[in-house]
């Protein structure tokens, strides 16, 4: 199996604690080859655990090295510029999220992918989020019957002040955390077609000028409602994940799903009445029926010893190892992160008290 030479732009949060601390566990498909960060310390570290070379700048590491990819996981406003260099310089790209901030940076991402001949992939791994897989699986069996509404809820109570509060570095909810969940939705929703856009935000216990406040509610003929919410001032725990469906629902978090349904041909037959109902003593009655439900539930296990994240991060490189190698087609494409953008955008039209229009 061939191995392929990796560089890493950045080792903080992202570059060493996700991104080098799972691909030291891949060594059959990848190797750490060398990295870039403008911090001394971080290079010397980095030395150290990978065995690799060490630049200050990013463009360094590519003139001096031949690499068959390289993951950008610089600050989040550098992104979109980064990955438009490295592509234009003939670099197979793996972006962190979020990719970009609109949908027409995104376009120059793919088309300078497409010109150079080069892969453009992102970040997106709680696309392989087990629990998520365990969701489409039970959509798919039609055991739920037609989706009605899916709820994503990402909340929790934070006071944030670091550098991902400001709008200046892209940070904020909607382009920190939002890039997954509106990813996922966005597969429950179809990504043939752009949903409507009704969007929410407020800023309230973040000490920057981005929100902590998300609510967003994607609707289209035919297609399930998607209510998304993402909230830093949420003291209470709710289910991560709610579906409605005309068959029965399901609830749960990462962890743990349970859903609930009915057999269409196991239920009464009915009808609609017009006519006022009565009980069997005459006297006035509300419909009521009878129908034997089915409970199932699911509970994460740990692989390999791999916590959930690795996990998630692990299937995300071996998909992209294996496009890299054989040519196969990406199964997370720039095309779907396009349609998260151009979303995300809407939700900034919509909120001018906090995103001013240039």
């Amino acid at each position: 199996m061939s191995i392929l030479k990796v560089g890493i732009i950045g080792q903080g949060r992202s570059g060493r604690n996700i991104h080098g601390h799972l691909l030291v566990r891949l060594g059959d498909q990848y190797k750490v080859t060398a990295v870039a960060d403008g911090l001394e310390d971080r290079r010397v570290r980095a030395e150290q655990e990978y065995g690799c070379k060490a630049y200050a700048t990013y463009e360094e590491m590519v003139a001096n090295e031949e690499l068959d990819l390289v993951v950008n996981a610089s600050p989040s406003d550098l992104h979109f510029p980064i990955s438009l260099d490295l592509l234009n310089k003939g670099v197979n790209v793996l972006c962190e999220k979020p990719l970009a901030k609109t949908p027409e940076e995104v376009d120059q991402l793919i088309a300078a992918a497409e010109k150079n001949g080069k892969v453009l992939a992102v970040f997106q791994q709680s696309r392989y989020m087990p629990a998520f897989l365990k969701m489409r699986e039970i959509i798919d069996s039609g055991v739920l019957g037609r989706i009605v509404q899916v709820d994503f809820t990402n909340n929790g109570f934070a006071r944030r002040w670091d550098w991902q509060t400001l709008q200046s570095n892209n940070g904020g909810n909607l382009l920190n955390t939002g890039p997954h969940p509106v990813d996922q939705a966005l597969q429950l929703f179809g990504t043939d077609i752009m949903p409507q856009v009704t969007c929410i935000m407020d800023r309230a216990n973040t000490f920057g000028d981005a929100e902590d406040y998300v609510k967003i509610i994607l609707r289209g003929q035919g297609r399930p409602t998607i209510d998304l919410e993402i909230s830093s001032c949420s003291t209470f725990p709710r289910a991560q994940f709610t579906i409605q469906g005309t068959n029965g629902g399901l609830t749960g978090n990462t962890n743990k799903l349970q859903w609930k349904f009915f057999k269409s041909e196991e239920a009464p037959e009915q009808e609609l009445t017009r006519a006022p109902l009565f009980n069997a003593n005459g006297e006035p009655a509300y419909c009521s029926e009878k129908l034997t439900w089915y409970e199932e539930s699911w509970e994460y296990a740990q692989i390999e010893g791999l916590s959930m994240f690795d996990q998630n991060t692990k299937s995300l490189y071996l998909m992209l190892h294996h496009s890299l190698t054989t040519g196969a087609p990406l199964e997370i494409t720039p095309q779907q992160v396009r349609q998260q953008m151009a979303v995300m955008e809407e939700c900034r039209r919509q909120n001018p008290h906090i995103y001013a229009q240039g």
